[in-house]
């Protein structure tokens, strides 16, 4: 969110931007559907604490291969119906009704069938973007931008909430390691990325620079852990469940360091664009 935030607000163009935009849309689509495996995995281990079944890795897959799978179909089918009765529509306040049900729809199928509510959703996003014309997606752009702020104040208070200040001291190295493991991942990644894609030199250099915003998928998951896990594992002293730490110790690293994420990567996407010569350096000082 960070990241496209500036974008729109410096109006970069260029095939940095290009990239910027790309690469988190696949970045945010690519960690769910890890974290859908990792999960598995994990839950399986801490499941094997209180039970005597064997640790079997390729069955633990399955599951997740399914859910994806299923998120897929039923993302593609929503964005399918969606767009049909977008175009039967005529009111901005009709078509906020019909995205709102959509999401609902969503929201159950995903209850009912056990699937990735985050992966679907973005799903339908992304058929409804390259299927249909732009007259409707500026419509839908023009309605969603209106209540979007609403969500996302209810979205990081919710993270907040569950933000266990006693927690914080523990975090210490933890939180050291995760910041500068996922920097350097995701700046010399997208270096190899771009030097095996044969890019500009501009995008390989500053891409990794522009995506270190850090907010709303990986808060997501984090209070997947958090709310799935907590009744799986052992029974530890403290009278917690391995779980319940594990997920405790998840929500407290993510949303604590993504508020050292969010204020520096904003201020490193806007050096990249202007390095990169996309942003109007007049407009960039105002």
């Amino acid at each position: 969110a960070g990241t496209v935030a500036v974008i729109k607000e410096y109006k970069a163009k260029g095939s940095l931007t290009k990239a910027l935009y790309a690469v988190v849309g696949f970045d945010d689509g690519l960690a769910i559907i890890i974290f859908g495996f990792a999960a598995a995995i994990a839950r399986m281990i801490l499941t094997s604490e209180t039970s005597s079944e064997e640790i079997n890795v390729m069955a633990a897959m399955i599951g997740p291969a399914k859910e994806i799978l299923l998120s897929l179909v039923v993302g593609s089918l929503v964005a399918a119906g969606l767009g049909i009765l977008l175009k039967t529509l005529r009111s901005n306040e009709e078509i906020l009704i019909l995205i709102f049900g959509a999401v609902m729809l969503t929201l159950g199928l995903c209850e009912a069938f056990h699937l990735s509510l985050i992966l679907t959703n973005m799903i339908i996003g992304l058929v409804m973007v390259n299927t249909q014309r732009g007259e409707l997606l500026r419509k839908l752009g023009e309605q969603l931008t209106g209540v979007m702020p609403l969500f996302f104040i209810l979205f990081f208070a919710l993270a907040g909430a569950n933000l266990h200040l006693s927690e914080l001291p523990h975090l210490g190295v933890l939180g050291i390691v995760y910041i500068a493991a996922r920097s350097f991942g995701l700046i010399m990644g997208a270096r190899i990325g771009g030097s095996i894609g044969t890019v500009e030199e501009k995008v390989k250099k500053y891409v990794g620079l522009g995506i270190l915003s850090q907010a709303g998928v990986a808060i997501g998951l984090a209070l997947i852990v958090k709310h799935e896990f907590s009744a799986i594992g052992k029974v530890l002293p403290s009278g917690l469940t391995t779980g319940e730490t594990l997920g405790a110790a998840a929500i407290t690293t993510i949303t604590a360091t993504c508020i050292f994420f969010e204020v520096i990567g904003p201020i490193l996407t806007k050096v990249a664009l202007e390095k990169a010569g996309e942003i109007n350096m007049a407009h960039s000082r105002k």
